[in-house]
């Protein structure tokens, strides 16, 4: 297929095809649905495909990563890779994105071996299936017009590379309320790359790095603007400056990419122009798979 024929899951997974430069050093080229600016999702997927291309037999479990610059989606990023350590349980790299020369965003990433040992999580919350929702992008097509809220945002209506059903459906009374949580199921729509099968043990290894990489990606989808919400009444959200600051990702379990997720999204605080969102993943059963939180720019410009 060619990359007009290809889906945007599809050129997704295209992306996280970097190509290797030298020892260490990996490009990636970009989505251009997103406009000029880099996806913050896009460059913590790509930095940690980078990060896995220097590891054997390992899988991330956690990752915290600095933007520090806002990226250009009309050039390829470099991913440089620094190999921190390799011990006998644990193994660290460290992850510099650059463009023209400068650093953009930079990441630590933790990768360990199977283990087992206590198991506990907190219940998933209580919250409609994804059966019982209807697609954001399908009701944000509905919302277009002159008269559409100023409240959604931009990329609502725009194909993406999972299909999300909010629990607070856009436009609705419930929606448009201040509140200080998100809760969202969101599904991968090129489901067969990270499907379980008989294969052998090095396929079901590279589908689970697949899924963490894209659970990356998606693990930075509407979190800053979460941040948000409390404040829904009191500034539109044309009058807002939102960035990603800093992110971090806890991975606790194998994620189950080909299944729908719950992604639940929440605030615990704002000042100073930056805002705190903590997010969850829920498999549809109500295990807890993946926890992130991240710090956004917020800034008021009117």
């Amino acid at each position: 297929m060619t990359e007009q024929t290809l889906n945007r899951a599809q050129r997704l997974l295209k992306l996280l095809e970097l190509k290797q430069i030298e020892e260490n050093l990996y490009q990636g080229f970009n989505e251009k649905e997103n406009g000029s600016r880099l996806f913050g999702g896009q460059v913590l997927a790509q930095a940690a495909m980078a990060a896995y291309k220097t590891v054997k037999d390992v899988h991330v479990h956690s990752l915290h990563a600095y933007f520090l610059r806002a990226g250009n989606a009309s050039r390829p990023v470099l991913y440089e890779v620094e190999r921190i350590r390799d011990g006998r349980s644990f193994t660290t790299r460290r992850v510099v994105a650059i463009q023209n020369g400068l650093a953009i965003f930079n990441m630590d990433i933790s990768f360990q071996g199977d283990e087992i040992g206590l198991d506990h999580s907190s219940p998933m919350p209580n919250v409609p299936l994804p059966d019982e929702l209807r697609s954001d992008r399908e009701v944000a097509l509905s919302l277009g017009g002159p008269k559409a809220d100023p409240r959604l945002s931009p990329m609502a209506k725009i194909e993406r590379p999972f299909e999300i059903r909010s629990v607070f459906e856009l436009g609705s009374d419930a929606w448009g309320e201040n509140r200080f949580w998100n809760p969202a199921w969101i599904r991968f729509l090129e489901p067969s790359c990270c499907r379980a099968s008989e294969g052998s043990a090095q396929d079901e290894f590279q589908r689970q790095l697949m899924s963490r990489c894209l659970l990356a990606y998606a693990s930075d989808m509407g979190l800053v603007s979460t941040g948000n919400l409390p404040h829904q009444s009191e500034v539109d959200r044309s009058q807002l400056q939102m960035a990603s600051l800093d992110h971090s990702i806890w991975i606790h379990r194998p994620v189950p990419m080909d299944q729908w997720l719950l992604f639940h999204k929440r605030t615990s605080t704002a000042q100073a122009s930056r805002g705190m969102v903590h997010a969850d993943f829920f498999t549809a059963d109500g295990t807890l798979i993946a926890s992130a939180t991240q710090e956004g720019l917020i800034r008021i410009t009117r």
